[in-house]
């Protein structure tokens, strides 16, 4: 039987990159898959080409810095297939600008996105884990925050941000079956990354790294899928870091 079989993953930012790789490993795994993407044409995509492999998938348009957009997320999700038992936190944006070129308008923005989000998200499928005395949260944070990035002060802060609430709901919840991991990504070659100013250097900077090459949304849906399993229930608060050795904690 799959590992995950009976279980329902909902999994922010779902379709593309990151998000997408991780919503067809755990759909592999066996889990019922609950895609929530702002753009809800390739969110659609993804739940239909799961459903035609023989999944069982939903689709949701939702910002996810929004209450109400996650709270009609949850009821069409619980409509569909009951109670949500693992929660990937992936939906984010980066922001490649100078510090003293950096407006309140777009920190807040990638505040928003990026962090905020994790609470929304997050208190929404709480009293389904709380409830069911089982949960996993995965929540994808960012090498950035590790290491520092040049050009990237609101990003490497928002991605911070969530290495910390990891820490702090995973001592919260801890004795409650509920385990709140974090996955921060390393040099992955996404279409983010394709679509940002070092777009065009990814080959070469990939090239250049301990590995020479760059990290695949694959490599990084295995450790999600790992923390989302049985087999990891005994870890919580942990960053488990995928970036090819571009960081070692």
């Amino acid at each position: 039987m799959p590992s995950l079989a009976g279980k329902t993953a909902t999994v922010t930012g779902g379709a593309s990159g990151i998000g997408l790789a991780t919503a067809r490993r755990l759909a592999a795994d066996g889990a019922n898959i609950a895609i929530w993407d702002i753009n809800a044409a390739a969110a659609q995509t993804a739940a239909d080409e799961l459903t035609q492999a023989g999944h069982q998938a939903i689709a949701s348009k939702v910002d996810v810095s929004s209450r109400a957009d996650v709270d009609a997320a949850m009821a069409q999700l619980h409509d569909a297939f009951g109670p949500v038992s693992i929660l990937v936190n992936n939906a984010g944006i980066t922001l490649f600008r100078g510090f003293m070129d950096m407006d309140e308008d777009a920190w807040d923005q990638v505040m928003r996105i990026n962090l905020k989000s994790m609470l929304v998200c997050t208190q929404a499928v709480i009293p389904d884990m709380l409830a069911a005395g089982w949960g996993r949260v995965i929540n994808v944070s960012s090498s950035s925050a590790q290491t520092g990035s040049a050009g990237m002060a609101a990003y490497a802060a928002s991605k911070g941000g969530v290495i910390g609430f990891t820490k702090a709901m995973a001592q919260e919840f801890a004795d409650k079956g509920i385990t709140v991991n974090n996955v921060p990504p390393g040099f992955v070659d996404t279409p983010m990354l394709r679509g940002s100013p070092i777009g065009s250097k990814v080959d070469a900077i990939a090239a250049a790294s301990p590995m020479k090459r760059s990290g695949q949304p694959e490599d990084m849906a295995a450790a999600i899928a790992f923390l989302a399993s049985e087999e990891a229930g005994y870890i919580t608060g942990h960053t488990l870091s995928v970036n090819g050795g571009r960081y070692s904690n």
